[in-house]
């Protein structure tokens, strides 16, 4: 039997050492390093002799397995779909055989029904004979008839999607080497257990040991297996850090439990751009993904109404357009009242100040309400235009056009300040309709020079001349 040396891993920053403390000596987190057993190779690998050639080396390479890079062939590497376009974008075309993918998310927020349905789509694909694979679906959370219950909800009941209710890690593998499927989905990584090392389930040991025997297992038999993971408290991943380094792809399934929004992001991706983001829509009857989500996070009125203003923020490659809605009342408080939803207090606070020393526009005894629609988020720099002249608008009661939007960085001075990537975001805003854009100085060097057809560009220096061209300035 193998020894097993003990060692103290940090759930947080992934540390190891032979001792343990309790605050992680590298992140500094309290009570996060734990005890860790693994299991020492039987044999220690052999070096080369000292008089080997480099050729008698490449040659025991060969021999052990080893393949020259350039005799690797990937013309027969074909991505699975998965039946979701958003999904399969996120993930860089598709699944890839023998990749290990790990989806986090708020409990609740949808994960599993997002791969249950998943499993639908491709055990739908495999029936119609393009593979004679199934789809294994292994849960640890759920009984065999409460996943069957939420796969009637959802449409997901096919021949081929093989369900199995376990949190022994042994009987997962055999599942998996048994029917040897077109894809695994474990649900989730915290719950398998396995006999192998001590721990409790979810812990650093057990989380560790279940990810590389998953891991080994997709590598050997070219496999792809997804994995559900849970999150902390404050939305980062549970388990030992390491987890993320060892899989292929990390998603976050992320969405505010208020809104039937939802978005899927690859923060880490070897088979494609990490800056993708999938839009999907929840209901009763499952995930709808959500192919153009322009306009989601619009108001339907066609009416100009003071107080809104519409940009366009940047969200992975897409461009959303986002709108902002402000309020300015009379305060009876000693101290004026401030709030936001999704736009950041301390922003705005700075923003009140800019706009009353640069635009003459006097907010500091009023109450100012600013919020998105539809769970928007306005905290990228390129929102203060349209963030200021909402409130000049209100405070003016002088309405802005619904078919202008106002797209910029304010800074400290007064000035409107280029942003990234202006020339993506009014071609989106040309093609929902929009008619005039106010915006910083666009740069030639930046290939951003022609505006789209159908739209006036407004370009403006400062905040006054700003508010001047959407017509809410102090008069």
């Amino acid at each position: 039997m193998a020894k097993s040396a003990t060692q103290y891993v940090c759930t947080e920053c992934g540390w190891n050492g032979p001792k343990w403390y309790g605050r992680c000596p590298q992140c500094g987190q309290w009570g996060t390093v734990e005890e860790f057993h693994e299991a020492r190779p039987a044999a220690a690998t052999r070096t080369a002799a000292p008089g080997r050639t480099s050729r008698t080396l490449a040659n025991r390479a060969v021999d052990l397995g080893a393949t020259p890079i350039t005799k690797v062939d990937t013309r027969n590497v074909q991505r699975i779909p998965t039946g979701f376009g958003e999904f399969d974008r996120v993930l860089g075309g598709g699944i890839v055989p023998g990749s290990v993918v790990l989806v986090a998310g708020e409990p609740g927020i949808g994960k599993s029904t997002l791969l249950l349905e998943t499993a639908g789509h491709i055990a739908r694909y495999v029936a119609r004979g393009q593979s004679p694979k199934s789809v294994l679906y292994i849960s640890g959370e759920e009984s065999q008839a409460q996943v069957r219950m939420r796969a009637s909800r959802i449409d997901a009941v096919e021949e081929n999607l093989l369900l199995a209710s376990t949190t022994d890690l042994s009987t997962a593998l055999g599942l998996i080497e048994q029917e040897k499927p077109a894809l695994v989905i474990v649900d989730s990584a915290q719950t398998i257990v396995s006999q192998e090392v001590d721990g409790i389930a979810g812990g650093s040991t057990q989380v560790r040991e279940v990810a590389s025997a998953l891991i080994d297992s997709a590598k050997t038999m070219d496999i792809p297996v997804f994995l559900v993971g849970h999150v902390t408290k404050d939305g980062s991943i549970a388990g030992p850090r390491t987890l993320e380094h060892v899989v292929d792809v990390v998603c976050q399934f992320e969405g505010d439990a208020q809104t039937a929004l939802r978005m899927l992001r690859a923060v880490k991706n070897r088979f494609g751009p990490t800056d993708e983001v999938g839009c999907f829509d929840m209901s009763g009857d499952g995930i709808e993904e959500v192919s153009d989500p322009s306009g989601l996070f619009l108001s339907t009125s066609d009416q100009p109404t003071e107080g809104t203003c519409v940009t366009f923020t940047l969200d992975g490659h897409r461009s959303l357009p986002i709108e902002v809605q402000a309020l300015v009342t009379a305060t009876a408080l000693p101290s004026p009242r401030r709030a936001t939803n999704g736009i950041d207090s301390n922003r705005l606070a700075m923003l009140i100040a800019v706009l009353y020393k640069h635009g003459h526009v006097n907010l500091l005894a009023k109450d100012v309400y600013v919020s998105t629609i539809a769970g928007g988020l306005a905290k990228e720099p390129a929102c203060d235009l349209a963030i200021v002249s909402a409130l000049a608008s209100a405070a003016s009661s002088r309405p802005i056009a619904r078919t202008t939007c106002a797209i910029g960085e304010i800074s400290l001075t007064g000035q409107v300040r280029p942003i990234p990537r202006l020339a993506h975001r009014l071609a989106e805003a040309a093609r929902l309709g929009f008619t005039t854009a106010v915006v910083p100085p666009m740069r030639q060097r930046s290939g951003s020079a022609a505006a789209p057809a159908g739209l006036r560009v407004v370009e403006v220096t400062s905040l006054r001349d700003a508010l001047e061209a959407l017509g809410v300035s102090a008069r």
